[in-house]
């Protein structure tokens, strides 16, 4: 326990530079207290000591405002930036050094048609070792989010997110039409914002319809331009033949 315990307050000095010391990470980050609760919490439900866990866990929420179920399988270096709103059923399970922003929920959902009696106890999600999820989103049902995957903020995941894939929005979908796995020794994505070489699929079929109109508009303009120049000569020659008199022939 005191092992996973240092893993997690190690977790919020590499990932908060507003940290500063394993004291004030201890007393002032409620992601370190509230895991100090689940550390002691776990191990009693997990031995059928059921209220006692529950009673701990939220006695926790009420003095971090992050609600964890005892029930919850969570590894070490775990941090929840901020941690305010955040909710843990408890059937999620969640890998090693993963992080989470405030307001995030692991939510479950029961599954209408299930023969796999396996299947239907599990309610919530699986998050992989070093996934990031950022704040307010939703990640929904006994789905997996794989290794080093990263959860925009405010979206709302139903499907398993790809090993290594950026997504984002309600419903939440890929940003990258392949999937590169991260390195977890790479540098830390706070908020789970993707870089600028990644860019919603949806937004480049967008950008690439208007300027698809942009171009269609200017050939429109350059042939509007060529048929009013030649349409120019003609009505200068039909002006010219009707103010010009006519002779008549003389017959001797």
């Amino acid at each position: 326990m005191f092992a996973k315990l240092n893993r997690d307050l190690n977790a919020i000095l590499a990932r908060d530079p507003a940290a500063g010391s394993k004291l004030a990470a201890m007393f002032l980050y409620p992601s370190f207290q509230v895991m100090l609760a689940y550390r002691i919490a776990n191990p009693l439900w997990q031995m059928k000591i059921r209220f006692p866990a529950r009673f701990i866990m939220q006695l926790a929420r009420l003095f971090t405002g992050i609600e964890i179920h005892p029930g919850a399988t969570i590894g070490c270096g775990f941090f929840v930036d901020h941690g305010m709103g955040t909710v843990i059923g408890e059937t999620a399970e969640i890998g090693r050094d993963v992080t989470l922003y405030h307001d995030v929920t692991l939510g479950g959902v029961m599954p209408a048609v299930d023969s796999d009696k396996q299947r239907a106890s599990k309610r919530h999600p699986t998050l992989g070792d070093y996934v990031i999820v950022g704040a307010g989103a939703q990640i929904l049902g006994p789905i997996t989010v794989h290794r080093c995957a990263r959860v925009g903020g405010n979206s709302v995941v139903t499907k398993d997110v790809p090993e290594g894939a950026t997504v984002v929005g309600i419903p939440a979908r890929q940003m990258t039409k392949t999937t590169i796995p991260i390195a977890p020794t790479e540098n830390f994505s706070a908020y789970a914002v993707p870089d600028d070489r990644e860019s919603d699929p949806r937004e480049r079929t967008i950008a690439a319809l208007v300027d698809e109109l942009q171009s269609q508009r200017a050939r429109l303009a350059a042939l509007e331009e060529q048929l009013a120049s030649a349409a120019l000569p003609s009505a200068a020659a039909k002006s010219t033949e009707k103010t010009t008199p006519r002779r008549g022939k003389t017959i001797s």
